[in-house]
């Protein structure tokens, strides 16, 4: 069963903030130049270098300002309330955090969560059953990491970005293909870790 970032267990999770600052990943990850903190590119660095040769990955966002994370709530809250009328503000909520997490949990404002997609040499992104950030209603849930429905390609494509970021010690958010974490109450959920190492983050403690 999926346990979705609006589940108040994720809240829940102790947090012991590391005070790691926030780094900016390599041009290797492509030209987004993502903030995340030093632990998660660390391990991104390891997984880049577990993948085939001639693969790479690409990362498109990293860190989020709280502005930000609040803005994608609210629209995609009101795309589900006109796909759902009369919805209770349990049920939106619920529906609302498999696409976008609730702020104060939210990995990406702790600069512990990317998005990201593999390419190939020439920068080609690969057939990942759905682009990133694809809504469950846009894709018919084919962004859930284990949809079925997709192609043999996506379905391979999918589960080398599992071996090697699972090896490297990152999560997926299983409603999110392209979404992987480290440090995050959610991470720490999911593995059984004690506490999370990261809470939200200010561009302020970038690393000089």
């Amino acid at each position: 069963m999926i346990i979705l970032l609006s589940d108040p267990r994720v809240g829940a999770v102790p947090l012991h903030e590391s005070g790691e600052p926030l780094v900016h990943l390599d041009r290797s990850f492509g030209p987004a130049g993502a903030l995340v903190r030093q632990g998660l590119a660390d391990r991104l660095q390891a997984a880049q270098a577990a993948l085939p040769p001639g693969l790479a990955i690409r990362v498109v966002e990293g860190h989020r300002a709280v502005a930000d994370q609040q803005a994608i709530i609210d629209a995609y809250s009101a795309e589900v309330c006109a796909a759902h009328p009369g919805i209770s503000p349990a049920d939106l909520a619920v529906l609302t955090s498999r696409f976008v997490s609730p702020v104060a949990v939210a990995p990406h404002v702790a600069g512990a969560a990317v998005d990201l997609t593999l390419v190939d040499v020439t920068g080609e992104e690969l057939d990942m059953g759905t682009p990133i950030d694809a809504t469950p209603e846009q894709s018919d849930g084919a962004c859930y990491f284990a949809a079925a429905g997709i192609s043999a390609d996506a379905r391979a494509h999918r589960d080398l970005l599992a071996r090697v970021l699972g090896g490297a010690g990152l999560v997926n958010y299983p409603t999110e293909w392209w979404h992987w974490s480290f440090g995050d109450r959610y991470w720490a959920l999911t593995t059984g870790a004690d506490a999370a190492l990261y809470g939200p983050a200010d561009t302020a403690a970038v690393a000089a």
